[in-house]
Formats: C-alpha cells, sequence, structure tokens
C-alpha cells in the first residue's frame, strides 16, 4: 500500500483535472548516472560491460537491435538492500516500496565535504537543519548532498584514486555519512538514506559502521545519486525503483524526483 504522503501527491492533479497526469506541477530530475563503460564501482569490482547482440537490418528487411550486459550489483546509481551489510534483512527484492519514495529532505554540506574529504555528517548538521526546516518527517528520504556528484565520472576526483583492487581500497577518499547522524536518522525514523558519493560510510571506513547500523533496521541506502543540487531542502518526493532482483544484496537503481514548479 502506497504511502498516505505519496497516494496524496498522485492524486492532486488528476482530482483539478482528470485530464493532467499525476506529475502536473512539478519538475522531474532525473537522479541517476547512465550506465556505461565508464561508470564508477567499487575498486575490487569488474565494471559495467554491454556487448552489442545484434544490432542492424535483419533477414525481414527491419531493423533489430539486442545488447547484452553484465555488472556488479554495487556500482553506478544502486540501491543497498538490508541484506548487503545484515545477515537476514531485506534482500532487493524484499524491500517495501514505501520505503522507496516518499517526500524528500536535503542535507547540503557540499561546503564543509568539498573542503574536507573525509568529512561526515554529524548531529549537528541534522540538528542545524531541523532547526531551519523543521523535524524530519517519519517516512521521509534523507538525501545527503556533498557536492561530489559534479566530479563524476572522473574516478580520481569523485573516489579520491584510480587505483584498483586492494590499493584502490586503501587510497579512497570520500565524504560520507557519520554513526552519530545514523542513529538519529534511524530515530526520526527514515525510509532510506542517499548519497551522491560510492557509499553512505566515508571513505576511509574500514568498519562500515554506517551502513551495519541502517541495514539491521531495515533502513536501504541509495549511492551515487545525481543532481541533488536540483532538489531544494523540503517539499520534493522521490521516487526510487531498483531492478527487482531475487535475493540481491543490491540493484541498479532509476530515481527520479519530483519538485513542485513555483
Amino acid at each position: 500500500m502506497i504511502s498516505l504522503t505519496v497516494g496524496l501527491l498522485l492524486s492532486t492533479s488528476a482530482e483539478a483535472d482528470p485530464k493532467l497526469p499525476p506529475w502536473a506541477g512539478f519538475s522531474v530530475v532525473d537522479m541517476s548516472h547512465s550506465f556505461a563503460a565508464d561508470t564508477i564501482y567499487w575498486p575490487t569490482e569488474e565494471g559495467f560491460k554491454l556487448r552489442v547482440g545484434f544490432e542492424g537490418i535483419t533477414e525481414g528487411g527491419y531493423y533489430y537491435a539486442s545488447n547484452y550486459y553484465s555488472a556488479a550489483d554495487h556500482g553506478g546509481t544502486h540501491l543497498d538492500a538490508p541484506k548487503h551489510f545484515a545477515e537476514g534483512k531485506q534482500a532487493a527484492d524484499e524491500v517495501p516500496l514505501e520505503r522507496l519514495m516518499g517526500p524528500a529532505c536535503v542535507v547540503d554540506v557540499s561546503e564543509q565535504a568539498l573542503a574536507d574529504p573525509d568529512y561526515r555528517l554529524s548531529e549537528a548538521d541534522v540538528d542545524a537543519w531541523e532547526n531551519q526546516h523543521g523535524r524530519i518527517p517519519s517516512g521521509c528520504i534523507l538525501l545527503l548532498n556533498t557536492g561530489y556528484a559534479r566530479y563524476w565520472p572522473d574516478r580520481e576526483k569523485y573516489m579520491g584514486t584510480n587505483l584498483l583492487g586492494a590499493d584502490g581500497v586503501a587510497n579512497l577518499r570520500f565524504p560520507g555519512l557519520s554513526r552519530e547522524s545514523a542513529v538519529v536518522l534511524a530515530a526520526r525514523g527514515v525510509g532510506a538514506v542517499g548519497i551522491d558519493t560510492p557509499s553512505i560510510d566515508y571513505g576511509r571506513s574500514h568498519d562500515f559502521v554506517v551502513h551495519r547500523y541502517l541495514y539491521e533496521r531495515n533502513i536501504p541506502g541509495f549511492e551515487n545519486v545525481a543532481n541533488l543540487h536540483s532538489l531544494p531542502p523540503k517539499g520534493a518526493y522521490v521516487i526510487a525503483l531498483p531492478m527487482k532482483i531475487a535475493d540481491g544484496s543490491g540493484a541498479p537503481l532509476r530515481i527520479i524526483g519530483l519538485v513542485p514548479q513555483s
């Protein structure tokens, strides 16, 4: 069952004029990076690969194209299912749709993060946002704008390193959340947490404490999200639909923002 908030969102314009689409009055923001040969994956993972199966004119005289692709389930704009770091928790096909759509709360720490690649969202940052915009509502999708999406797909600027394998992991440098902020967000009852970097934990993390804390509570994550600068701090809505991979620890994600037109 879709939450009341999203239900109202989708019904408002239709009630006003049944000829209008449900998203009338909203600008649609594409928040996913395209999947291609330069898509950024974790240094230990193989990247996205696309192989042409057939492209051209068939014996019947009409054009036809068909491809094959392969990829790890964590790379590019993607869903982290709770199962990724929490045994027995929800897999990609088990995450409730209610956690994948809802009002967006965007916390902008880009000034701090662009000055410090090890920056982590603090409890004070959350307090500052709430002092200005009100308490973070239960069921919202909390999105952290670090400003790092501007570097995509430059691996060195985006991840802090061009190295692959264990050497690449050892040299990761990018911002993320802190455990303290994760505790606060879980207490607020957020539906999901998203970020415009490769990980909700900062690059130098060795214990992935934010992943573990949130995913143990079945709060999924969205990573490598694009265009967070196009969303206001509050008032927009997000729909984030991953590939429905049975028992998947993650999945490619097509995420959009609906921003009210002024």
